[in-house]
């Protein structure tokens, strides 16, 4: 910031600090990631199947989906201080009805509590941060994000042990009960510090006219304008590819490993929990690359590398290549998510951009049911994982083509704006 900002606003905030609080704010709300450790422990306690507790999983991340596109805009207007306090309220609030669901042995309330209360809070929580640190961070967009978007990677190999401790020590209703205060404190917290830089915000010593790998936003649009813009369908279709292949690939990395490694189950569990390290590491390093990659550039290379690793993944038999390729794999996934809000602030600007990226995570909530199941329909259909990972490997073609044509849309729109710059 330069001297003159200094002197206009003496008490502005931290910017590291602001990233730190979207950390805890996505760490909280990650801890869905965890959910495996949840569903023995209680299906025992309502008598059900595994598959039949789950439901409450996949009812939080519907409502993460649609609460994100849906209340996009609220968050927009009241700013990320309400809506992240909200989020810690129906989040924490979510988990400690999830508590009480188990101790009435309510299933329905179960769903209601932690799926749709819950899932409402991890919709605002996930949204909330984002389109506050792209503004905070003009300079280094994607390393921010990730940042912030790393955190829900990782949460579940922090909090996945907790879960299992208190599950063991105080019991369910009360390992509830302990989780939902802390979900809500920390969440809440951390939201008291996140606030909008100033207008006219610049970091110390950046100038985007004088830097030679940052350029102006394509344009400055509102959700609305936003959805008449083919780049949004672009965006769209790339995202929601990216996640169906990538949820199905996870949901399935166990018994694949099993097949194609022979892996015990013990070793297989093992390759699970790294796969959470290369989730959230690859949200990191894939975000923060694409400050200099490009963010067109860096989608192109993850939808190319998928097309071959899906395809020729089931024929590798050296132990080494294959962990190699599917943990690959998994950090693109990742970095899909957190390049993903730098992105749309390069191409709709940060007007309403945390409306515009809940509209986008739409995907996230059809990509959720789409992927495993056409993942299970093909490999009963065909008998032949082969085969299964071909057809994700079309799926990514198609992703790629239109990648392709995203790159060469963003590409025209800077000459355009620069034709623009010479004529004034």
């Amino acid at each position: 910031m330069d001297k003159t900002q200094s002197m206009t606003h003496p008490n502005i905030k931290n910017r590291w600090l602001i990233a730190l609080s979207a950390i805890g704010i996505h760490i909280s709300i990650g801890s869905v990631y965890a959910y495996s450790v949840i569903t023995n422990p209680v299906k025992d306690i309502f008598d059900v199947e595994g598959s039949t507790i789950k439901w409450a999983f996949k009812l939080a991340i519907l409502f993460l989906g649609f609460s994100a596109a849906f209340l996009g805009p609220w968050v927009e207007k009241v700013g990320p201080k309400v809506s992240g306090i909200t989020a810690g309220l129906f989040y924490g609030i979510g988990i400690l009805g999830s508590g009480l669901a188990v101790y009435l042995e309510s299933l329905p309330m179960f769903y209601l509590c932690y799926g749709v209360i819950g899932g409402i809070g991890l919709g605002l929580g996930y949204i909330t941060p984002v389109s506050t640190l792209v503004k905070w961070f003009p300079d280094k967009r994607g390393l921010a994000t990730g940042m912030a978007i790393m955190g829900f990677g990782f949460s579940a190999l922090i909090f996945g042990p907790v879960m299992q401790s208190l599950f063991e020590t105080v019991g369910i209703s009360n390992a509830f009960y302990i989780l939902g205060i802390i979900y809500m404190v920390l969440i809440i917290v951390s939201a008291l510090y996140i606030e909008r830089p100033p207008v006219g915000y610049s970091p110390t010593g950046f100038s985007q006219e004088a830097s030679s790998t940052i350029k102006a936003d394509i344009s400055n649009m509102t959700s609305k304008e936003a959805l008449s813009s083919r780049r949004f369908y672009y965006i769209w279709i790339m995202m929601f590819i990216n996640i169906t292949c990538g949820i199905a690939i996870i949901a399935a990395a166990s018994p694949m490993v099993q097949e194609k490694l022979n892996y015990t189950p013990m070793q297989a569990a093992t390759v699970v929990g790294l796969i959470g390290v290369f989730n959230g590491l690859g949200r990191l390093f894939w975000s923060s690359l694409s400050d200099y990659l490009g963010r067109s550039n860096t989608y192109v290379l993850f939808f190319a590398f998928q097309i071959l690793a899906f395809y020729f993944l089931p024929q590798i038999t050296v132990e080494l290549t294959f962990l190699i390729v599917l943990f690959t794999v998994i950090t693109m996934y990742g970095g899909g998510f957190a390049t993903l809000p730098a992105f749309l602030g390069d191409l709709f600007g940060t007007k309403q951009l945390g409306a515009i990226h809940g509209l986008v995570l739409a995907g996230w909530a059809l990509a959720g049911v789409v992927g495993p199941t056409i993942y299970d329909v093909v490999l009963k259909t065909t008998g032949s994982l082969d085969i299964t990972l071909r057809v994700f490997s079309g799926l990514f073609l198609i992703a790629f083509v239109v990648s392709l044509l995203m790159k060469r849309s963003v590409n025209l729109a800077y000459k355009k704006a620069d034709e623009v710059t010479v004529d004034l």
